[in-house]
């Protein structure tokens, strides 16, 4: 995301870095994602090694081998059952805004690629509020040559538990 919170414009992002791609590959291989339509769409592809489960109101989905959910309790469901099948208890959601604002509270841990720009957008990273978030790593990124804007990497972990128990 952008020093502004723009994620994408006109289904796009606004910026290009190479680094990061590779970056998100590595650490998205094996594990089940949740993204949106118009994410899949903007992307124009089921990426390999990963299960995409697509949270959409369409019962149809243009892309061979993405998974349908109806609601983001189903795609939870969906992507709990695939994370089991695969070994892993991570599952990541991908994008775009309004499936990052439908997950936010359900979140124990951000990966956050800033870039170094404040570009126009109509698709926004939902704000990240300090006193539910701690930033626990910040660090810069190594530029490519090919990278249109330096990255840093930060990492946020939340810092209360996401359902309290109150005992009277």
């Amino acid at each position: 995301m952008a020093e502004n919170g723009v994620i994408g414009r006109a289904g796009a992002m606004p910026w290009h870095v190479p680094s990061d791609l590779k970056r998100y590959r590595r650490l998205t291989m094996g594990k089940p994602m949740i993204m949106g339509r118009k994410t899949l769409e903007s992307i124009g592809r089921v990426l390999d090694g990963r299960d995409t489960i697509v949270l959409t109101r369409s019962p149809t989905v243009p892309f061979e081998g993405a998974i349908v959910a109806d609601s983001p309790e189903a795609a939870l469901t969906l992507a709990r059952e695939r994370a089991k099948t695969r070994g892993t208890d991570e599952i990541v959601i991908a994008g775009g805004g309004e499936i990052y604002r439908a997950f936010m509270d359900r979140l124990d841990r951000l990966l956050v690629t800033q870039v170094d720009a404040a570009p126009e957008g109509d698709a926004f990273f939902p704000p990240i509020d300090p006193g539910l978030w701690e930033k626990v790593l910040d660090e810069p990124a190594e530029r490519g040559e090919r990278d249109s804007a330096p990255c840093r990497f930060i990492v946020f972990e939340r810092r209360v538990a996401r359902a309290a128990s109150f005992e009277g």
